[in-house]
């Protein structure tokens, strides 16, 4: 099998009604960055209209209004654009059992399936950035002095400092195990390893 290296894929943030398509709660923005060889090489980013009212605690959360998504196109012309972006790459997100949750059940309403993993950039900072105040994606983005200018809780923003923390990690990673190239499996592995021997864990994969 062809080595999947983590430098390459999709980073992805959703914008939703509430905090679980489990009740009922739907998308109503997508943001993506495709990172090649960690560099963004392309950009998505939508509103969509889940056929419903948002209420003003998401209005003022994210900024998007009833009258922004009243224009908008509706969800499942969205997720098949996004879906056909996507292809076969993997994904990451910040919390990514958030968005893998959104996806899965907005793309299972227009029979779509994907074929790539998730990573998580939440988990991984927890072990890699273990020194952070927090672990949200605004403290790590201050922490680390990554280069911000937009509006966090907008997803393709959210997208975008997600990726500039991915790269910061990636970085991190290379310098403790001095190695140039870096497979996707390893970053998973590392996220699943506890806070105290994720480096050993990530010696041990790549030996």
């Amino acid at each position: 099998m062809e080595t999947q290296f983590a430098d390459d894929l999709v980073v992805l943030d959703f914008e939703t009604t509430g905090l679980s398509p489990d009740n009922g709660d739907r998308a109503i923005e997508i943001g993506a960055v495709r990172l090649r060889k960690g560099k963004p090489v392309d950009t998505f980013q939508a509103l969509m209209n889940p056929g419903r009212r948002v209420n003003s605690f998401i209005e003022q959360y994210t900024g998007i209004t009833n009258r922004m998504l009243q224009s908008a196109a509706p969800n499942a012309e969205v997720m098949e654009a996004f879906w056909q972006f996507l292809g076969d790459d993997n994904l990451l997100a910040h919390n990514a059992s958030f968005d893998k949750k959104f996806l899965d059940s907005e793309l299972s309403l227009i029979n779509r399936n994907y074929a790539g993993q998730f990573a998580c950039s939440l988990l991984t900072s927890r072990r890699v950035f273990s020194d952070a105040p927090n672990h949200r994606l605004g403290t790590l983005v201050s922490y680390k002095n990554l280069n911000e200018s937009g509006d966090f809780h907008r997803a393709l923003f959210d997208a975008q400092m997600t990726a500039k923390l991915w790269v910061s990690l990636l970085g991190e990673v290379r310098a403790n195990l001095a190695v140039d190239d870096i497979d996707f499996d390893l970053m998973q592995c590392i996220s699943k390893a506890s806070k105290r021997d994720w480096l050993v864990k990530a010696k041990q994969h790549i030996n």
